[in-house]
């Protein structure tokens, strides 16, 4: 998800590429032998590194089609470019909707530009489909029927985080550095509630913004902590640069980051993976990056998919692979549909999924929905780095949050 050289060029003409071809598309006049699915990722700005799972969905959808599509009809897949605007997102997604005449929202990016346009898709009752998101608010059946979330929640994987510290550290020093914003807000929540009485052990913890130049010396006010445990919450870019920063200091505490950012070609690597060896994190999906897979029939299908499809220079990109998993759940929500692809069937649909397993998940991971359940995935596995691949430990944890304790 980091670009330097050659891989900038090709993702510069991939980008331009993949603009040209949303706006041709949208162009087209819709009929009853395509289903227009709307989306906004953002391909620029602070967060373009997510911006592989727009063109992964988008690879995703051509496959489709080139199979024939999903119940004899074409995927008319439309992406936009937000640059992580809220503002932006909404008045694209208004356009996606009014002028383009999408069907659906699927796997917008991010929770200020999700909760941004909820209020617009649910008064218009167009179906807001596994945004792109772990914030429980965008997973609220009640109030907000045509919004659905797709991963484990944020809040839910920082309890995880806490009781693996209760479990193994019950009286360790802890501190955290987190990303400012309501991703790095609701993990560090999730933390400090499945904590309790521990959080006295939290020495420091810091805040940092998304372009942070001080994340040097953010790192070296933790380690003069003298902490035993270090958890970071942001995304993969960061934790490479913090995991080498606290290595350089010669400071090697028990690390843990949060799944967004365990990834081994994009987090563990940069950061050299003997610096990396011992991280702790959650995951729901396998690392295409893990050598672990590499006979894995569902990965192999993945790196087939990539190099005929997605055509970049490396196949290693867990934010690729979170995009691939998230459209085959969509695809098994639209061949559930049948030949009903109301708006009001599509969301009936997708809520009734069961034991739905994404290939590329890891075992025993499903997705299952209700009417007054619109959190898909509910579990997640610990796992740590060995130097050179995930090693899963303990059992396949179910999250227990409830649906409405957000507000």
């Amino acid at each position: 998800m980091r670009v330097t050289g050659r891989l900038l060029l090709i993702s510069i003409a991939a980008l331009a590429s993949l603009g040209a071809m949303s706006q041709q598309r949208s162009d087209q006049p819709s009929s009853d032998k395509e289903i227009r699915i709307g989306n906004i990722v953002p391909y620029s700005g602070p967060l373009s590194e997510f911006g592989a799972i727009g063109k992964a969905e988008a690879a995703y959808f051509d496959m489709i089609n080139a199979r024939g599509g999903i119940n004899g009809r074409t995927i008319r897949f439309i992406s936009r470019d937000d640059n992580s605007d809220p503002a932006a997102a909404l008045q694209l997604t208004r356009d996606l909707v009014e002028k383009d005449d999408v069907q659906l929202m699927f796997g917008s990016f991010g929770t200020p530009g999700n909760l941004a346009t909820r209020r617009y898709l649910n008064e218009k009752q167009i179906p807001q489909l596994f945004v792109a998101s772990g914030d429980e608010e965008l997973s609220q059946a009640k109030a907000f029927p045509w919004t659905m979330g797709w991963q484990p929640p944020y809040r839910s994987e920082g309890r995880i985080y806490a009781n693996y510290i209760q479990a193994y550290y019950p009286r360790k020093k802890i501190v955290v550095l987190w990303q400012n914003d309501q991703f790095g807000r609701m993990l560090y929540k999730g933390i400090q509630e499945g904590l309790g009485d521990l959080n006295r052990h939290v020495l420091v913890d810091v805040a940092f913004d998304i372009n942070d130049e001080h994340l040097e010396g953010h790192v070296a006010i933790l380690k003069r902590a003298d902490a035993d445990i270090f958890v970071f919450l942001g995304v993969p870019s960061t934790a490479a640069k913090v995991i080498g920063l606290a290595a350089s200091l010669n400071w090697h505490p028990v690390f843990i980051v949060n799944d967004a950012s365990a990834s081994i070609a994009n987090a563990m690597a940069p950061a050299g993976l003997e610096n990396s060896a011992g991280v702790i994190s959650a995951a729901f999906l396998k690392d295409p990056s893990d050598p672990a897979w590499k006979d894995d029939p569902a990965m192999k299908s993945w790196f087939a998919f990539m190099d005929k499809f997605y055509q970049v220079e490396s196949a290693n990109s867990s934010a690729a692979l979170y995009g691939y998993a998230a459209a085959e759940a969509l695809a098994q929500v639209l061949k559930q549909c049948g030949d009903d692809v109301s708006r009001e069937n599509i969301m009936r649909q997708a809520a009734s999924l069961r034991d739905f397993h994404p290939s590329v998940a890891l075992p025993n991971i499903r997705m299952n929905t209700s009417p007054d359940s619109y959190l898909p995935i509910k579990q997640m596995r610990l796992v740590q780095f060995d130097g050179r691949s995930w090693q899963p430990f303990g059992a396949v944890i179910e999250t227990a949050f409830t649906e409405g304790a957000a507000r």
